[in-house]
């Protein structure tokens, strides 16, 4: 066998190029799952804590679903009508569930309106995510208070211009001083620093640390309450009464609407399960897509590899007369073309493996994600890429063997 071995790849040796350009179609195909299914499993591996931003037994009402943005397409078109959220809406919310949840979280997003804010002669990027929330921010969405103090339930009924900033934002503007007391402008408007955010990173490539909070009342004050819908999430006291908190607070949340017993619902529910499972329908039919197109591509190289064999055999006819003339066994000559076919699979798919691994990482790491390497993949491309070998070189290897060796010995 080692014989064997030694003159397949001495065989594919003396056409470097064509070898070469034969597996790169396997390459292509593997190269396209890997990279996919690494990329997905790297993502898989870290949802909790790139989507999960919700808190503990918590789940949230809002106007819309996830991502979507009110821009006039078919999508888009079957919430036009709807009402947004309003604060007196959120408060009537808010008495309703008194005494079955305590943890309230009323909050709004300029969105569509990335802000730059100044102090003094420095200014940040104007990317800044500038929003307005309540006491309860920090338990709904998992932040907490590295310096100074959180919102007060009197910030928010007394509609104070306070903020509380992101780690990115202390760099930028107050890089040698403390920020506490001080004031920065956003949006055209003057708010005194009380608190900074403790850092939480970045997630799925974008900064969690560029944050400016005010209280909610202020910032639908100066805003413009007509212009933004509020989100409302709600703590349940315990993973226990999760079901029946939800359940009482979708009720809640109708009556707050002003919605009849008949009418459908017209907001979005959703909590940390139902973020996860939207990613993962999302997921399977990217995996699914990238497992058809590299299924044509690998079709389509093994094709190559077959009439790639063929033309070998064409171009060697007369050395298999002589290898038969003095002795060669049918199986050997069979055993020799078959093991030129698979190793030309194997090496163009571990080549994929390495390539689509290493792009699928490098995605994760670009997104703050956890590398991986997806074991089970790779151990199903070398076997899919090893049956490629053996099914397209068959026929080949079949006809090399089976050669007459006269006839193949006045071959010209």
């Amino acid at each position: 066998m080692n014989e064997i071995l030694k003159l397949a790849l001495g065989s594919l040796g003396v056409n470097k190029l064509r070898s070469f350009l034969t597996m790169s179609g396997i390459t292509i195909g593997v190269f396209s799952v890997i990279g996919v299914m690494t990329a997905v499993s790297a993502l898989r591996g870290s949802i909790e804590t790139g989507i999960s931003f919700l808190g503990s037994n918590m789940f949230q009402f809002a106007k819309l679903p996830v991502g979507i943005q009110m821009g006039g397409g078919d999508t888009e078109h079957k919430y036009a009508s709807r009402r947004n959220i309003t604060l007196e809406q959120a408060r009537r919310y808010v008495e309703l569930m008194r005494g079955t949840a305590d943890v309230i979280c009323l909050k709004t997003f300029a969105n569509n309106q990335l802000v730059q804010a100044t102090y003094g002669g420095r200014q940040t990027t104007p990317d800044v995510q500038f929003g307005g929330s309540n006491e309860y921010f920090l338990d709904a969405n998992q932040f907490s208070i590295a310096t100074g103090r959180n919102f007060t339930g009197a910030d928010v009924d007394l509609v104070r211009p306070v903020c509380i900033i992101g780690p990115d934002i202390v760099k930028k503007l107050f890089p040698s001083e403390n920020p506490l007391g001080k004031l920065i402008r956003a949006n055209d408007r003057t708010y005194e620093v009380i608190g900074i955010f403790a850092s939480k990173g970045s997630s799925f490539g974008e900064s969690q640390d560029r944050f400016i909070m005010i209280p909610v009342t202020r910032f639908l004050m100066e805003f413009g309450a007509d212009n933004y819908s509020v989100n409302i999430a709600t703590q349940a006291p315990s993973q226990a009464l999760y079901n029946e908190t939800m359940e009482k607070g979708i009720g809640a949340m109708r009556i707050a609407r002003g919605l009849r017993p008949e009418q459908e619902s017209d907001f979005e529910q959703y909590s940390n399960d139902s973020l996860i499972a939207a990613f993962s329908k999302i997921a399977d039919v990217v995996s699914a897509g990238a497992f058809v197109i590299s299924g044509i591509a690998l079709l389509a190289a093994g094709v190559g590899i077959m009439n790639i064999m063929l033309v070998s055999v064409t171009e060697r006819t007369k050395e298999i007369g002589i290898r038969k003339a003095v002795g060669a066994r049918k199986v050997v000559i069979l055993t020799q073309f078959l093991a030129e076919s698979v190793i030309l699979s194997l090496a163009g798919g571990l080549l994929g493996i390495l390539l689509g691994t290493a792009a699928g990482n490098g995605l994760a790491v670009f997104l703050n994600a956890a590398i991986v390497f997806p074991w089970g993949w790779a151990a199903t491309g070398i076997f899919v890429c090893s049956a490629i070998g053996i099914a397209f070189g068959l026929y080949p290897a079949w006809k090399a063997a089976s050669l007459d060796p006269i006839e193949a010995l006045r071959f010209e």
